[in-house]
Parts: C-alpha cells; sequence; structure tokens
C-alpha cells in the first residue's frame, strides 16, 4: 500500500503568498493598461489643440503627489523610477520624444536623460554642446539634455556662452550623482596612461596622484570616449560610469574612485517652449549692465528689496567687446508670478539688456 505523502504547511502557505502575489500583479497591469486608454484620450485632444506631448511640470507633479499618498513600505525613492518608466512608455505611445543629448552612448549626460525621461525615448547623442542647442532650435529634437554645472568643479562655461545667442528655453533640470570608475582590462599598477574628459579626471586627480601617479592623463571629449580608445590594452585605462563598463564590456578595476564624497553634476533640459508653474519653480535670466560704478549693485538690489532668493550667480564674457560681462543668475520662483515680474522690470531699469532663459521645476535634489 502506497504512502501518502505529508503535506508541508511552510510550502503550502508559500504557494499561496505566490498566487496572491500573481493576483496584485494582473491588477497592476490591467490598471496600467487603463491607465493607458485614458493616456492616448489625451493624446488626440493634445492632437487637436496642437500642444506638446511632454510637460514637465505635470511630471513632477506626479511624483510629489505619489510620494507624499505613499503610506506604505514601498521605498518613495523607488515610487519615481517606477512611475518615470511608466511615464515614458506613456509618452512614446502618444508620440516617441526625440531627445538631443552631448554624447556617446554611456556618457554621464546619457545617464541623466535616462533618469529624466526613462528607456523609451529615441536618444540622439551628439558630438558637442553647440549640436545640442542645434538639434533643438532647428526642430529635428523635442529637447536637448546639456551639463551645466558640478559641484566640485563648478560651472560649464561653454554651456552658459551658449545661452547668449540663443532663444532656447530651460524646461527642467536633472540632479545626476556622479561615481567615476576606472575601468580597464590588466593590472592598475601596469597603467601608464589614463583617458577622460578633463573634468572627471579633475575629480579623480588626488585618487590618480595616490595609487597610479605613473600613468599620464589625457583628455579627451568624454568619458564614453576613453572607453572606447582602450582597444584591450593592459596599460591603459579610463574613467566612466558603470554604465560604460557594462556597454563596452570593460571591467572595473577600481570603483568610486572621485575625490569629493556627495559629487553631483547638474544637467539642464532644453526646449523651445515655456514651461508652466509648479508652485516650486526656478527661474534663470541673463543680463548685461552698464559700465559703471555699483552698477551690478543696482542690479541686483531688486532681488534683495522684495526678498527672492537667488541661488546661483555667474559672469561670462559677452565677446562681444573687452571688459563687457554677461551675467547669469538663478532665483526662486516662477517668472510671471506677481513679485518676480515686478523684480525682473526693476531689474531691467538698470540693465542694458535682460533675457528670461526659462521658468522650471526645481529639482527636489537641489
Amino acid at each position: 500500500m502506497a504512502t501518502r505523502k505529508k503535506s508541508n504547511p511552510k510550502t503550502e502557505h508559500l504557494e499561496d503568498l505566490r498566487k496572491e502575489i500573481n493576483n496584485i500583479d494582473e491588477a497592476i497591469l490591467k490598471a496600467l493598461n487603463q491607465r493607458t486608454d485614458v493616456v492616448l484620450k489625451i493624446a488626440d485632444i493634445k492632437k487637436l489643440n496642437k500642444t506638446s506631448f511632454y510637460v514637465p511640470h505635470r511630471e513632477q507633479q506626479i511624483y510629489d503627489r505619489l510620494i507624499k499618498l505613499n503610506k506604505g513600505k514601498f521605498p518613495k525613492e523607488a515610487i519615481k523610477t517606477v512611475f518615470r518608466e511608466i511615464m515614458s512608455a506613456s509618452i512614446s505611445l502618444e508620440k516617441p520624444l526625440k531627445i538631443a543629448y552631448l554624447g556617446p552612448e554611456a556618457s554621464y549626460t546619457h545617464m541623466a536623460c535616462m533618469e529624466k525621461f526613462g528607456s523609451h525615448m529615441e536618444y540622439c547623442p551628439q558630438d558637442s554642446i553647440e549640436a545640442v542647442f542645434m538639434e533643438v532650435s532647428k526642430g529635428w529634437a523635442d529637447y536637448g539634455v546639456v551639463p551645466i554645472e558640478n559641484s566640485t568643479e563648478g560651472v560649464i562655461n561653454h554651456t552658459l556662452d551658449m545661452f547668449i545667442d540663443s532663444e532656447i528655453k530651460i524646461c527642467s533640470e536633472i540632479i545626476l550623482n556622479i561615481s567615476h570608475n576606472l575601468l580597464g582590462h590588466g593590472d592598475i599598477k601596469k597603467i601608464k596612461r589614463v583617458y577622460s574628459r578633463d573634468s572627471a579626471l579633475a575629480q579623480c586627480r588626488q585618487w590618480l596622484a595616490n595609487n597610479i601617479p605613473q600613468a599620464e592623463l589625457i583628455a579627451v571629449s568624454s568619458t564614453t570616449k576613453g572607453v572606447q580608445m582602450l582597444h584591450k590594452s593592459h596599460t591603459e585605462a579610463a574613467i566612466a560610469s558603470e554604465l560604460a563598463s557594462q556597454l563596452y564590456h570593460v571591467p572595473i578595476m577600481a570603483r568610486g574612485i572621485e575625490d569629493a564624497t556627495g559629487n553631483r553634476t547638474r544637467f539642464l533640459v532644453i526646449g523651445n517652449t515655456d514651461t508652466a508653474r509648479t508652485g516650486k519653480d526656478k527661474t534663470s535670466i541673463l543680463f548685461s549692465i552698464k559700465d559703471k560704478v555699483g552698477a551690478l549693485y543696482e542690479a541686483l538690489y531688486p532681488f534683495y528689496r522684495n526678498k527672492i532668493n537667488l541661488t546661483k550667480i555667474e559672469s561670462r564674457p559677452s565677446k562681444r567687446k573687452a571688459w563687457d560681462y554677461v551675467f547669469f543668475v538663478d532665483f526662486e520662483g516662477y517668472k510671471d508670478d506677481p513679485k518676480v515680474a515686478k523684480t525682473l522690470n526693476e531689474v531691467a531699469d538698470h540693465c542694458i539688456y535682460l533675457k528670461v532663459l526659462g521658468s522650471f521645476p526645481s529639482s527636489p535634489n537641489r
């Protein structure tokens, strides 16, 4: 007579839980398709009204609302990741966006694009910051992404200069945590040359001096370009991202080699249209002042008088004549807010010219 196999209560309970997860997953899938049906209805309305498919201020409102509503154990930081991909897929159904960025693939600007737009966009790497601006200004790309400043190395002047003669708008900003890695195929002690972007080399200067002082540091156009130059050499290495290691199949020899902790880079999303108010906005302007004593004080004093917080000020040569400068200012508030509009009018009274580069959602990671 055959003996009956005893049941395992723990195994049975595990199977019950798995069935419950399957039911939940099916409910999520059903809800995603219901959401997609609504998205497509919105797309039809946008087509009729000839309005933009991508709305940066709406995107931020969705993140903020869901994070606030989350009372469970699902990690808050993961909410943005999950819904970014949901919205990325939804936008691709409406109209796949073309995003120009400072390439090549696996550059930190590419990573910033993925952080902002998700994986369902058409990404178009460009060889230079000028090329990104050109793609957007000509309408060949819907948006562009360019680096603007690093927390340790400061502002990227070339990006600032592009705004002087361009009508491109700032639509959003991205703050990306930067972790540099040494990529290569050989023994770290035998490395003779290290390739990377000049800013990445600078951010790892002390580590390189302490660990491979014999290596010649060679600046190239991008971190990814450095990886592409290795060709399986056992005496060369590159400083780049983990994504570059995966994409080009180059091992990581050392991780996190940046000198400063909390190394972050700020990127700008540029486009041809203004972004609507969110209530948590920043505005960027540039202006040129008269050549007289106290001119900069007079131009900036309205911000103090109207209690508007400046978050950044930079100066750049105008390139129109010697010793003529253009000032770039970021401050809290939206350009059409009554207090901000009043302040900008007062500032303009003390300037040769003033241009609003854009108002956009302030990054919560700032």
